[in-house]
Formats: structure tokens, C-alpha cells, sequence
């Protein structure tokens, strides 16, 4: 079972520190396609947002099992083969709750999963398998994260930004 934010290490974090100042997030984010080349999305359970399946580490996780274990809660599959694509360290953002983090996450393009779509869990409202020229959400992150990853297809060289 999935922690609840305030078990979380970012949600304690978040909570000693208050609302105002940045902190650090570090986390992983899971790529999958189909074998109809269509993109898995989840909606958020916390804001309805349509996105790629990720979130924060926790502590004792490497980045590649955050990775893992946020697309198992987001989707109950289980990434069986993965390889990182993508390295960010620098991007700050403000969510929705008005807390503001810098960003130190993986993208790791997920080969084979086990296991069966769930559509609903305790992270997400609904999944599913969109072809790329009808993303529910064609915001910035999915885009540079699709671009990324097809940079890092065509060159083998890990994506540094």
C-alpha cells in the first residue's frame, strides 16, 4: 500500500520546512507504450491532471526503483526491464497547494511490465493508452519528456538538462 503524503519523505520534509521555501524534490518518472506505440497516462487522484506515470523517491530507494514502484501505485504494472533516458536537476516549479521544489528526477523508458492495467488506484482516477496525436495532455512536461526520450533513441547519450 502506498504511503499517504504525510508518511511521505517529501511530505515531511515539506511539513518541518512550512509552505514558502523551495525544497529539493527528487524522484523518477516511467515511460511505457504499448505494442500499438500509444503512451500510457494516468489522471492524478490529488489534481485531475493528465500524466506520465512518476513521483518522489522515498528514502532507500534508488532512483530506478522509485521508478518502479510509482508506476506499480499509479498503474499496478510492474516495470520488469527499464533503462534511463533522461537526467533533470534543474527546473524549480510551484504545484497547486503553492509549494515551490526544485527538481532532481530520472526518466527511464520501461520495456516489458507485468501484470494488468488498473484504471483506478489510491494515485490516480484513470489510466490509459493514448496514441501521441491524442494525448489528454499535451503540456510541457509530457512533450519534453517524449523529445527527450527521442533524442536519447537516436543518439545513446543519456539527456542532461
Amino acid at each position: 500500500m502506498a504511503l499517504t503524503w504525510a508518511e511521505s519523505y517529501l511530505g515531511k520534509v515539506r511539513a518541518s520546512v512550512g509552505d514558502t521555501d523551495t525544497i529539493l524534490f527528487v524522484g523518477a518518472r516511467g515511460v511505457l507504450f504499448d505494442d500499438q506505440n500509444r503512451l500510457l497516462m494516468i489522471q492524478r487522484s490529488d489534481n485531475r491532471h493528465w500524466a506520465i506515470p512518476a513521483g518522489a523517491m522515498e528514502l532507500g530507494e534508488s532512483m530506478q526503483e522509485c521508478a518502479i514502484r510509482e508506476v506499480w501505485e499509479e498503474t499496478g504494472l510492474r516495470a520488469t526491464s527499464l533503462t534511463p533516458f533522461a537526467f533533470y536537476s534543474a527546473y524549480q516549479y510551484t504545484n497547486d497547494y503553492g509549494h515551490s521544489y526544485q527538481q532532481i528526477l530520472m526518466s527511464f523508458r520501461i520495456h516489458t511490465w507485468e501484470g494488468e492495467l488498473q484504471r483506478q488506484t489510491d494515485e490516480s482516477v484513470d489510466a490509459g493508452w493514448f496514441p501521441l496525436d491524442a494525448l489528454p495532455n499535451n503540456s510541457f512536461v509530457v512533450q519534453e519528456t517524449l523529445a527527450d526520450l527521442a533524442k536519447f533513441e537516436s543518439t545513446g547519450q543519456l539527456v542532461l538538462k
